[in-house]
């Protein structure tokens, strides 16, 4: 279960704080594969990185108890000054992985980065640390996925194998999806969250949500 209360975000400016929702009261059940909707600047992507610890709220809380991932493929997150090898050890420290030698030859292989992996991460194209974020996610077996549009990472053969990893993960995890394409919602999501005028809504049924979201 992961469960939203009373979370507000926003960020300072110079007229006061712009929030980007106010008061969000949600739950989220552990076996659904939810899509989150919403226009342009409705914090989708900043409610993904809420859920995965990448962010805070500004006020309330968000309780859970799954393994969660950081948003796949984000590539943020990871110390730019050490290598991809370290940044390896230093997450699998985090959670507690103290043999770490099977994580990182699978990343080094998964990301096909080649001899970069020995290089500071801060060196890396996007593209690069695209790849080494999503390699280092698949290294790990999290009870619930993040996803912020993570198959368009890479080529076509990159992108297949993405795919075909995320499925094998998911036969024992669920994921949230930020996209903008109906058709994968509709193929990977079997319940939605439509965030819209700083609120949120939780839909068992997709098509339905869709249908609310469309006529926004």
């Amino acid at each position: 279960m992961i469960q939203l209360e009373n979370v507000s975000k926003y960020f300072p400016t110079r007229y006061g704080p712009k929030y980007i929702f106010r008061n969000l009261n949600l739950r989220i059940p552990d076996d659904r594969d939810v899509a989150i909707l919403g226009q342009n600047g409705a914090g989708k992507s900043t409610l993904l990185r809420l859920i995965g610890g990448i962010d805070f709220p500004s006020s309330g809380r968000i309780v859970s108890d799954r393994f969660v991932s950081w948003p796949l493929a984000l590539g943020t997150g990871f110390h730019r000054s050490m290598t991809g090898r370290e940044n390896v050890r230093f997450v699998c420290r985090i959670h507690g992985i103290r043999d770490t030698t099977d994580i990182e030859e699978f990343v080094k292989d998964f990301a096909e980065i080649g001899e970069n992996f020995e290089l500071p991460v801060g060196g890396y194209s996007s593209g690069m640390r695209s790849k080494f974020g999503f390699a280092v996610s698949m290294g790990f077996d999290f009870d619930t996925y993040l996803m912020d549009e993570i198959l368009a990472v890479g080529d076509a053969a990159f992108r297949r194998k993405c795919r075909e990893a995320l499925m094998a993960k998911r036969e024992s995890s669920n994921i949230i999806l930020v996209s903008h394409a109906e058709e994968s919602i509709r193929e990977h999501c079997n319940a939605a969250i439509l965030l819209a005028y700083g609120r949120v809504e939780f839909y068992e049924s997709v098509e339905r949500a869709l249908y609310r979201y469309q006529r926004l």
